[in-house]
């Protein structure tokens, strides 16, 4: 049997690695940043263990791009982030950024898992994988504790089994025929989104309060203005059958003006936000059965997808973003070759 360690890693694979190494830096930057901050002392816990996971992550990842002899991506570093800057978020949004940290490394390192074949590839993100995991149910159990955990609505609980009899169970466009209530499923990817947007609705703002510059600022408030109008959207729809989504009266962001990352780690993680949004919204439109709802996640996806598209734009017109491994242009090497 060949050695494992005599396979090359595959394009998947690489692609995961890369991504992990890039978004872990990122979140590095972040996570000095909360450290640095923080006074209180039951969420200082969960920052101490996402910050350790995150660094062991990089050393792990640092050992294995050497080992197979690919160049490290340049991604974020301690100049992008500013500890000596004033404080730009209270304690809980440190818990809520963590929270919704863990759940996201919980989806993407799943899916990295079922791409990759190298067992020491498998093994890796398996077991970030189980740190997320780890991570999210540590942060969920301190907002618990601390009464600042948005849950999910309450519903009754069915007395009995039913089962679909009419084909307007899955209409919510008719004029002439009343919608039926939202199902428990729809209820919860309706709530999740609600909240997802409510927090990038902050972060946005406080980007858009903290950045220099002009571009930055036009396209935060543009992302702090499409937030807002999705929690509308979601909101109002529970609301029409008297479902009451629950929303954190938080004030997460400060009055400070003064930066604490850079332009480009604030563009980035904006990025990022929204891609997760866009595969959220995927998620809840194939999981729910009324078409009217069908149709709002399709048109709002569309809406952050432009958005993620001029995000790039704006990522490439500032030199912010780096290029992914990929192929080489077979024509242009056989036209430019000496």
């Amino acid at each position: 049997m060949e050695n494992k360690e005599q396979i090359k890693l595959v394009s998947s694979e690489l692609a995961a690695l890369w991504s992990a190494y890039i978004n872990d830096s990122m979140c590095l930057c972040f996570l000095q940043y909360f450290k640095e901050k923080n006074e209180d002392i039951e969420i200082a816990p969960t920052i101490e263990k996402a910050s350790s996971m995150v660094i062991s992550h990089l050393q792990k990842l640092r050992i294995l791009f050497e080992k197979e002899g690919i160049p490290l991506p340049n991604a974020f570093s301690k100049t992008d982030v500013h500890l000596d800057a004033p404080r730009l978020y209270n304690d809980v949004f440190f818990l809520m950024f963590i929270q919704n940290m863990g759940r996201v490394g919980m989806v993407t390192y799943s899916g990295a898992v079922v791409m990759s074949a190298r067992r020491d590839i498998r093994h890796y993100f398996k077991h970030v994988l189980e740190e997320s995991a780890e991570l999210y149910d540590l942060s969920v159990e301190i907002g618990l504790q601390k009464g600042t955990l948005v849950r999910a609505p309450f519903i009754p609980y069915p007395k009995q089994i039913d089962f679909v009899d009419k084909k307007n169970y899955l209409s919510g466009f008719h004029l002439f025929s009343e919608k039926r209530p939202l199902s428990a499923v729809e209820i919860s990817h309706l709530h999740m989104n609600t909240q997802t947007n409510i927090l990038g609705e902050r972060i946005a703002l406080s980007f858009a309060q903290v950045s220099p510059n002009k571009d930055v600022q036009k396209y935060m408030m543009r992302g702090k203005e499409i937030s807002a109008k999705h929690v509308k959207i979601f909101s109002d729809t529970m609301l029409q059958n008297d479902i009451h989504s629950p929303i954190s009266a938080s004030e997460l962001v400060t009055n400070s003006t003064v930066p604490p990352f850079s332009d480009k780690l604030m563009v980035f993680f904006m990025s990022l936000l929204t891609t997760a949004g866009i595969g959220n919204y995927a998620v809840a439109a194939s999981a729910s059965q009324r078409n009217d709802l069908v149709g709002n996640y399709e048109r709002l996806s569309l809406e952050i997808g432009q958005y993620a598209k001029d995000g790039a734009d704006l990522m490439i017109k500032h030199g912010y973003l780096e290029q992914p491994p990929g192929t080489m242009n077979k024509e242009k090497l056989a036209r430019t070759k000496k």
